[in-house]
């Protein structure tokens, strides 16, 4: 079974390659390819889950080398429930594109890139090839959101490379102290020998610490370190905001998770009360800040956007709590924000397509106009607030109970209030949609969308509109996210039952 895991990130490696190739003589055989390489990643990603669970962990050093001075990558319930959403979300998502576009052989080859480097990024138990992937990831993001054709896009697209590049610097600077220290760059070695404190320097280990957080933070868009993400996440093209929106900042969580537990451990914190304080001032400022710019918002896009600086503080929030009920709640919080995030750009792009509504007063009467839309974004707004029985309700339920067991009563405070500023937000939508007047409907679309008077070819492949309207799989994407929310929510507490065994090792872990 080890040998299937580097088949996680060789395969969207090569999709890549031969999309980029096939383009040479059918120019758009991307889509096809892209999606094969999507099936079997899911079929390797699902393989490697279902014996992720169970008392040892999955792992490959690449080359035959001993750890720790070959690349090790791991697989255990955690990082398999990561790269299964990976899969998962990118294989989705292409059901959306195939109407919605960009349609060109680059764009898929950068896609399967992006996904490559997500996945990298998932299973790798070495922190500089952390670092290699996470620099996959941000250049493939960075293409993605410039491949819209509004203008607006290349300037996102430039924004998010400076500032993304200036967080991955801080990382990297921070593996470099890590280094220095102990020697090592194995994540599990460098755990051991960073809990041998005489063995380390301690300025050194803090200044590692506080340089790969902050890094991470910039990555994950916590306040105030979130500026590339409302522009980047509105200026991308729909079938781009939906992927982005769902996966990169979510695996970058997942991988501050991963290196604050597995590398500094829970005695780092607890011996070090400033790195502690880190997480919970980035938790408590994204989660308010966050919630209060997203209320101000008129574009749909841009509301959302700010909606995940918030959500991803309640991410913080449980990996500054660091218990297992918290930690656990982190990880289907995760899954869910995914979901959730990623089906309401989807579902925000879709109604442009129906209707040319991308403000949040175009959204009058939207259920009138295009019902499908407007019944999807209802039901992932709802989850998304953490309504019972939904996927937002199980993963702040167990962040909120892992605080109250922690004593953190401040913090279960804001995590609560996060529930009523979320609905702040939502609420306003949702009233608007199916309890208002139908808007007059807008004679351009926003955001490099298209016009109802334009003529087909008006509309190059790399657009972000399709004047044919949308497809079947566009409205399978956004009903199929909208039911995951819903059925996601049922299976979450099952789910947490299996998870904590690896957490438990986690937090356990030198």
């Amino acid at each position: 079974m080890s040998d299937l895991v580097p088949f996680a990130v060789a395969v969207p490696i090569f999709g890549s390659i031969v999309a980029l190739a096939a383009g040479v003589f059918r120019s758009k055989s991307g889509w096809a390819v892209a999606v094969g390489a999507s099936v079997l990643q899911l079929a390797v990603a699902g393989t490697l889950a279902a014996s992720a669970f169970g008392d040892e962990r999955i792992s490959y050093v690449v080359g035959g080398f001993d750890v720790p001075f070959g690349i090790e990558l791991v697989v255990d319930g955690l990082s398999a429930t990561v790269l299964l959403l990976v899969a998962g979300v990118a294989l989705g998502v292409l059901a959306y594109a195939r109407r919605a576009g960009p349609r060109s052989n680059p764009f898929y080859a950068t896609y399967l890139l992006l996904v490559a480097g997500l996945s990298g990024m998932t299973v790798t138990g070495d922190l500089f090839n952390m670092y290699v992937f996470l620099e996959i990831t941000g250049l493939a993001a960075y293409a993605l959101v410039a491949s819209g054709e509004d203008g607006r896009s290349p300037v996102a697209a430039l924004k998010y490379l400076i500032v993304g590049t200036f967080g991955a610097s801080l990382f990297l600077l921070g593996i470099g102290y890590a280094y220095i220290g102990t020697g090592t760059l194995n994540m599990a070695d460098l755990a051991v020998k960073l809990a041998e404190s005489a063995a380390v320097d301690p300025t050194l280990a803090q200044a590692a610490f506080a340089l790969i957080v902050v890094g991470l933070f910039i990555k994950v868009a916590v306040f105030p370190l979130h500026t590339w993400q409302p522009d980047a996440y509105a200026g991308a093209p729909d079938t781009v905001s939906g992927l982005i929106s769902a996966l990169v900042s979510t695996v970058a969580a997942y991988a501050l998770l991963r290196v604050v537990y597995t590398v500094f451990g829970t005695g780092f914190l607890e011996s070090n009360p400033v790195a502690e304080a880190m997480l919970v001032g980035g938790a408590v400022v994204s989660i308010v800040v966050g919630s209060l710019l997203a209320v101000s918002q008129s574009e749909v896009k841009r509301m959302l956007a700010y909606s995940s600086v918030s959500q991803f503080g309640l991410i913080v929030a449980a990996v500054a709590i660091g218990n297992t009920t918290a930690l656990v709640g982190a990880a289907i919080h995760l899954v869910g924000h995914a979901v959730m995030k990623g089906g309401l750009f989807l579902t925000a792009g879709l109604v442009a397509t129906e209707t040319g509504a991308r403000t949040v007063e175009e959204f009058n009467g939207l259920v009138d106009r295009s019902p499908v839309g407007a019944g999807a974004f209802g039901v992932l707004a709802v989850s998304m607030v953490g309504v019972p029985p939904t996927v937002g309700f199980a993963g702040k339920w167990y962040v909120a109970v892992g605080a109250a067991e922690s004593g953190a009563w401040a913090l279960l405070a804001v995590i609560v209030a996060s529930t009523l500023l979320t609905l702040a937000y939502f609420a306003r939508l949702v009233e608007r949609m199916f309890f208002r007047e139908p808007a007059p409907q807008p004679a351009v679309e926003r955001a490099g969308a298209t016009t109802s008077a334009e003529p087909a070819d008006a509309v190059a492949d790399g657009g972000g509109g399709d004047p044919r309207g949308a497809s079947l799989g566009m409205y399978a994407t956004v009903v199929g996210a909208a039911v995951l929310a819903v059925a996601l929510g049922f299976a979450a507490f099952g789910y947490g039952e299996l998870l904590e065994p690896t957490i438990e090792r986690l937090l356990l872990s030198p």
